[in-house]
């Protein structure tokens, strides 16, 4: 049986890291951010649309 040692050596070192906790913690600051921002939009764009309402219609 053939045994590559240097390869057994570098995946056993890359599936060791723990890139993969990372990756999730940015993943979920970056829904969070995104709901945040969705959420802000919402709201000033309801009061933006109330106030271009009451101007549309102090015109008329």
């Amino acid at each position: 049986m053939l045994t590559f040692p240097f390869l057994t050596a570098w995946l056993q070192s890359r599936c060791r890291t723990d890139r993969g906790a990372s990756l999730v913690e940015y993943a979920l600051l970056v829904a969070l951010i995104a709901v945040v921002c969705i959420l802000a939009i919402t709201f000033l764009g309801q009061a933006a649309s109330s106030k271009f309402s009451g101007v549309g219609s102090a015109i008329q």
